[in-house]
C-alpha cells in the first residue's frame, strides 16, 4: 500500500507540511506497513513558499524591504534547487495584512518591496523565480517593483515619481537605462489564477480596488492612471500588455511583471505540482489524499486539491483521491466528475472556530484514521 499525501496548509492553523504529518499519523494507525510520502503543497497564494521549501528541502531567505505604506518591515523568501529557483509570496512584502480599515489608500500603496524581493533573489544566485501574487494592499500596476529593480518612472519635469498607483496620471516617460544587472536572463513565472485585465470594468481598479479601500471616485482615477500607465509601457517599452488576461492581478502587478521582467504566467498550482515532482510521486500510488482548510464549488478554480486530483488522474487514473477539509461548503459535487474520489470533514461536530483551529491536528488524525479503516473493510470484501 502506498499513500501519497498532498495537501494544503489550513489557514491559521497548520502548514501544508503539519497536515501530512498529521494525515500520516492518522493512517499509520491502520497501516503501519505502508509507504507514506509527504508532498506538501500549495496554489500560489499563502502558504506557498513554505510548502515548496518543505517538499523541496530548500532554505528560508529573510531581508529587509518596504511595505506597502513605504515602511521598512522583514520579508521572506525561500530557495530550493540548489539556489538557483526562488520562490516568492509578493504578499511577504506588499500584502494586504499591512494596512487596516485607517491606513488603506490604494492612491499610494506600492509594490517597492515585492521589487526588493525580486533582487535579493537575484544577487543570491537565483536564475527562475517563481512569485505568487495573492493578497496585495496594492494598485500601482508594479511600478514600484520596477522603480526596485532600476527602472526610472518619470514625471514630465524628469523627476522620478513617488510610490502609488495616483501618481501614475504624472508619468511622462520610462527609463530603463539602470535595471538590475542579470535581470534579463531571468526566467520569471508568475503563479496566479486571476484572468482579469489591467483596466476597465472587469480591471484592477474596479474589481479589486474596493477591497483595498478605494471608494466609487479612487476607482475611476486609479484606472485612468493604469490606463494611461499602459499607454507609456506601449510607447516607450513596446509592450501592449492593458488587455493580457492576468495583467489586473495584485493591483496589475502581473503588467509590471509581464512589461519589465522575462515573466510568463502559469496555475498557482500548477507550477506547485511540478516543481515538487507530485506526477512522479503518485504514479504508482494506492491512495492519494490532499485539503485545505475549506473546500467547496471554488475549489475547481485553481485550488490546490483539484490541482493535485487533476494531476494524479493523468498519470495514476486508478489512484483513490480523497480531499480532506477543515470544512465542506456548497455544490461539491461538482468536484466529484473533476478527480476527487471523496470529500471528508475533519471536524467531528459542531464547535467555534477558534475550538477548530485547536483541534486541527487531532482532528485530522482522527478523521484519517477512519477513512484507513472505512478502506481497510472495503478491501476485504
Amino acid at each position: 500500500m502506498k499513500i501519497v499525501l498532498a495537501p494544503d496548509s489550513y489557514k491559521n492553523s497548520l502548514s501544508a507540511k503539519e497536515v501530512a504529518q498529521a494525515m500520516h499519523d492518522g493512517f499509520e494507525k491502520v497501516y503501519p506497513d505502508a509507504e507514506f510520502v509527504s508532498v506538501p503543497m500549495a496554489d500560489g497564494g499563502e502558504g506557498t513558499v513554505q510548502s515548496m521549501v518543505d517538499a523541496k528541502n530548500g532554505q528560508i531567505v529573510t531581508v529587509e524591504v518596504t511595505n506597502p505604506l513605504g515602511n521598512p518591515t522583514q520579508a521572506h523568501f525561500g530557495l530550493i534547487d540548489d539556489g538557483k529557483v526562488a520562490v516568492i509570496e509578493m504578499a511577504e512584502a506588499s500584502g494586504i495584512q499591512y494596512i487596516n480599515q485607517f491606513t488603506q489608500n490604494p492612491y499610494i500603496t506600492t509594490t517597492y518591496g515585492t521589487g526588493q524581493l525580486i533582487k535579493a533573489a537575484i544577487q543570491d544566485g537565483a536564475t527562475t523565480i517563481i512569485i505568487g501574487i495573492g493578497g496585495s494592499a496594492t494598485n500601482d500596476g508594479g511600478a514600484g517593483m520596477a522603480q526596485a529593480l532600476g527602472a526610472h518612472l518619470l514625471d514630465k519635469d524628469g523627476q522620478e515619481l513617488q510610490y502609488g498607483g495616483a501618481m501614475l496620471k504624472k508619468l511622462s516617460s520610462i527609463d530603463t537605462s539602470d535595471m538590475l544587472e542579470g535581470l534579463d536572463k531571468v526566467k520569471i513565472i508568475i503563479a496566479s489564477d486571476v484572468k482579469n485585465p489591467l483596466t476597465g470594468p472587469n480591471g484592477a481598479s474596479h474589481v479589486f480596488g474596493p477591497q483595498k479601500g478605494a471608494n466609487e471616485e479612487m476607482v475611476s482615477f486609479l484606472d485612468d492612471a493604469l490606463s494611461h500607465y499602459a499607454d507609456i509601457l506601449k510607447r516607450d517599452l513596446d509592450q501592449d500588455i492593458k488587455e493580457i488576461p492576468g495583467s489586473g492581478a495584485a493591483g496589475g502587478l502581473g503588467a509590471g511583471l509581464l512589461a519589465f521582467t522575462n515573466a510568463q504566467m502559469k496555475s498557482g498550482v500548477d507550477i506547485v505540482v511540478e516543481y515538487t515532482d507530485l506526477k512522479k510521486a503518485v504514479i504508482d500510488a494506492d491512495i492519494v489524499v490532499t485539503g485545505e482548510g475549506q473546500i467547496d464549488f471554488q475549489t475547481k478554480f485553481g485550488k490546490t486539491p483539484i490541482g493535485v486530483a487533476k494531476a494524479v488522474k493523468e498519470v495514476n487514473p486508478n489512484a483513490t483521491v480523497i480531499a480532506v477539509a477543515g470544512s465542506i461548503g456548497e455544490k461539491v459535487s461538482e468536484l466529484y466528475p473533476l478527480g476527487i474520489d471523496a470529500i471528508f470533514s475533519c471536524v467531528p461536530g459542531v464547535e467555534n472556530l477558534s475550538d477548530a483551529i485547536e483541534k486541527t491536528d487531532e482532528n485530522l488524525q482522527q478523521v484519517c484514521q477512519n477513512i484507513g479503516r472505512l478502506i481497510q473493510k472495503q478491501r476485504e470484501v
